[in-house]
């Protein structure tokens, strides 16, 4: 007896190696990381009929690519008649040959966006390499009211304005119209091996002004390059005129933070550089109590998510119209906590990055584009460099910030989502 149940015991295993022999696992999907982001920061008026040809530069490249529009300005319905990817071919609006793909949503070529809604493409097999240029083609058929947009673009796109089916041209002839703004377009993902992303979370002077126009060396773009090595993506969270504890052009930086940042696609980093504009505005901004305030809840909120953050030092204004001698007192007081407060994992401190030594309330002639609040590209590069060297010095934000953290992913909402 006792043989007979070894030997069906061996049948068993022999018939039935599934119930026993561990399973080989399916090989993960690759994840999905920020390569490129704007933020929305307004609306114009609609181009109904139009085909706009936004033009953006990818930071890590990746095997595929899903693209990020938003309604989240307008005040009706969005219909997105076609969208579509492809590399650019040099400068000007024509499309590498053959890299032409039409994005879906949820299997349709179309969708329509509420109010206040993003949307994300389904995932579009186009391989794109690192620093790559992007032409991402929205055609809206129809008057969807207020577009969403990102005004300081520092970037020419391109418009065909009778653009139904222009959208799938690889050739950009029909495109004639220029434009230094961003339509609906607020961020590409691409899916591949990269270790994560960092978000840039600021005003104009993460936006860029000041930096030469379609050359991509605003500081963020700069960050992209050095960390080209360590595959991490940078997104651009900035936002001319944007303020930490007020809307000012855009939503304030904490009504606006998980949309434009934490829910950004792999973010391992924060990169915080916003104040300067609620101390030089209308009304001025002297409670430097808020500012803590504020910035420990940025933290919290991001640590909430396993996302590790940089504060930047404030830079100097001296010069600009709207400096005064109590503004730069409260600048003095913002900076000495954001370097000694202890809320920040790192600080890069631009502020004595950009300062003139002979004259601390104001930035280096070397770095001043003339309005003596910007910075030039010389400028840009000195912020890179400083916010480079705190993410990748140790014992404080490493790039990945961590293996083990949570890469939000989660897709924004929109129509069927």
């Amino acid at each position: 007896m006792v043989r007979f149940v070894r030997v069906l015991a061996v049948l068993l295993l022999t018939l039935l190696p599934g119930l026993t022999a561990p399973a080989v696992a399916e090989p993960a999907p690759l994840p999905w990381t920020g390569s490129w982001e704007t933020a929305p920061s307004g609306t114009a008026a609609a181009l109904p009929g139009a085909a706009v040809r936004n033009v953006v530069h990818l930071s890590v490249g990746g095997t595929a690519v899903r693209v990020r529009l938003s309604n989240r300005l307008g005040t009706r319905p969005l219909r997105l008649g076609a969208v579509t990817v492809a590399l650019r071919r040099a400068a000007g609006p024509d499309a590498v040959p053959g890299t032409l793909r039409t994005a879906a949503f949820h299997g349709a070529p179309e969708v329509t966006v509420p109010p206040g809604a993003d949307t994300v493409t389904d995932p579009v097999r186009l391989p794109v390499p690192a620093g790559a240029d992007l032409l991402v083609t929205v055609y809206t058929p129809d008057d969807s009211g207020p577009a969403t947009y990102h005004r300081t673009a520092l970037q020419t796109s391109y418009l065909a304005r009778p653009g139904a089916g222009r959208a799938a041209d690889e050739s950009g002839t029909a495109y004639t119209a220029t434009t230094s703004r961003w339509y609906y377009v607020t961020g590409v993902d691409v899916r591949g091996s990269a270790a994560g992303s960092v978000v840039a979370f600021g005003d104009s002077l993460t936006d860029g002004n000041g930096s030469t126009p379609d050359t991509n060396r605003r500081w963020p773009d700069r960050l992209a390059r050095r960390l080209l090595g360590h595959r991490t993506g940078v997104l651009n969270a900035g936002i001319a005129g944007n303020r930490l504890l007020r809307d000012g052009t855009g939503p304030s930086a904490l009504a606006r933070l998980d949309a434009d940042a934490l829910d950004r696609a792999g973010v391992r980093a924060l990169v915080v550089f916003e104040g300067i504009n609620d101390i030089k505005g209308t009304p001025a901004a002297h409670d430097t109590d808020a500012f803590a305030d504020a910035y420990r809840t940025l933290v919290a909120r991001a640590h909430a998510r396993g996302i590790r953050v940089v504060g930047v030092t404030l830079t100097p204004y001296g010069g600009y119209p709207a400096w005064t001698a109590a503004g730069e007192d409260v600048r003095q007081r913002v900076n000495a906590f954001i370097r000694t407060g202890g809320a920040f994992d790192a600080v890069a401190d631009a502020d004595a990055a950009v300062r003139d030594p002979a004259d601390p309330r104001r930035i280096r002639a070397a770095y001043d584009p003339g309005d003596h609040l910007h910075f030039n590209d010389a400028g840009m590069a000195a912020v890179a460099d400083t916010v480079h060297r705190a993410l990748t010095r140790r014992p404080h934000v490493t790039v990945p910030v961590s293996p083990t953290a949570p890469r939000p992913a989660t897709p924004p909402r929109s129509a069927g989502r």
